[in-house]
Parts: structure tokens; C-alpha cells; sequence
């Protein structure tokens, strides 16, 4: 068990983490183990603003960035958390999905993957800076998305052009930092086995 979070964490980014935004998604300076994260104002599906903490001081809590509903990987991130869900909420963990997507494109991840946990925008990207995972799309990587039907802008309903780097973090209700895992190659997705093992750890 301990060599297999080892990995984890050495996988994780070894960095501390800042507010700024990064040129490039290996820049990014998340926050780690050990941290309290940020008391976020974040939307609901319903358009109503909550606050990050208020979630998290009800149950330990599995929580994800991801980059929005356009892309496949966290598509299949989102599908195999669903998986999970009953697990993890049996151990006693509750899961939160952020994303730069406006609460409307949540709505339709939520009722295509019939997903059963939280989703959450953060669509001005403000959480995922203090979070130090988010970075800025090149114009010409923004335009390259759009030709392949994956507008970021329409999308969030902005235009700064900002996504997040995916992310994983495991919490206490005092939103301290047990796990962490971040990886700039966003194709490369923390595995189920992985994860279940990172979060029964944690609980210990």
C-alpha cells in the first residue's frame, strides 16, 4: 500500500502552490499535501453560488478538476468516478467535480452520464488559480480546439482562455489535503485502483 502511494505522489507535481496562471499545463504550481484548500465560491447546476468549504465540513470528499465536458478523457474520468460512487460513498466520502464548464454544460455531463455526485462550475476560473492548476491556451491551440468541435470559450461563457490542469485531491472535512495527484499530460488519468487505495488510506 505505502508503495503504491508512493508513486502517486512522486507522479504528482513536487511544487508550491501560487495564484498565477501558467504559460503551459507543466508549469502549473498545484497545491499539495498537507494544504488546506481555498474556500471557493463556486455555481451550481441551479445557477446558485455555494461556498467550497460548506460542502467539504459535511463528509471527507474525493475532489476532481477536470477540463470541461468536451473532452474525452474527462469524460471517462467522470464515467468511471460514477463507477466508484457507491464505494467511496460507503467508506464515507462524498465526490465533487469542478470545471470551467457554466452551469448549463454541467447539467448536460450530469444527464448524459447519468452522473449521481456533485458538479460544480467554476467557469471563471478564479478556484482553479488558487488551486494552482490553471494555465493558459495558446490562440492557436484555442483555435485548433474549436475546428474539432471543442469551443472552451462556449463552453465557460468567457473568454480568458484558462483551463485546468486535471487534478485529484482527497479531503478531510477541515479541507485539508491527503492525496493529491496532478499530471500535465491531461490524457493521463489517475487509475480506480489507484484511487480507491489512496482513499481508504486517507481514512486512517
Amino acid at each position: 500500500m505505502r508503495k503504491v502511494l508512493l508513486t502517486a505522489f512522486l507522479i504528482a507535481l513536487p511544487l508550491t502552490a501560487q495564484n498565477d496562471v501558467a504559460d503551459a499545463p507543466e508549469n502549473v504550481h498545484p497545491l499539495l499535501v498537507g494544504a488546506t484548500v481555498p474556500d471557493l465560491e463556486l455555481t451550481t447546476l441551479e445557477g446558485e453560488t455555494v461556498h467550497l468549504m460548506d460542502i467539504v465540513r459535511q463528509r471527507p470528499t474525493v475532489l476532481i478538476y477536470y477540463r470541461g465536458g468536451w473532452c474525452p478523457f474527462c469524460n471517462r474520468q467522470l464515467s468511471q468516478l460514477q463507477g466508484l460512487e457507491p464505494m467511496l460513498k460507503e467508506a464515507g466520502y462524498q465526490i465533487v467535480a469542478i470545471s470551467p464548464d457554466r452551469p448549463s454544460k454541467l447539467r448536460k455531463s450530469l444527464d448524459k452520464r447519468d452522473l449521481s455526485y456533485i458538479l460544480l462550475s467554476d467557469s471563471t476560473m478564479t478556484g482553479a488559480r488558487r488551486f494552482g492548476l490553471a494555465w493558459k491556451v495558446a490562440d492557436r491551440q484555442v483555435a485548433s480546439y474549436k475546428r474539432k468541435f471543442m469551443d472552451i470559450a462556449a463552453a465557460s461563457g468567457q473568454e480568458h482562455h484558462l483551463l485546468p490542469v486535471p487534478g485529484v485531491f482527497i479531503l478531510d472535512r477541515k479541507g485539508m489535503i491527503h492525496f493529491q495527484y496532478v499530471n500535465p499530460n491531461h490524457r493521463v488519468r489517475l487509475s480506480a485502483e489507484l484511487l480507491k487505495a489512496a482513499a481508504l488510506a486517507a481514512l486512517k
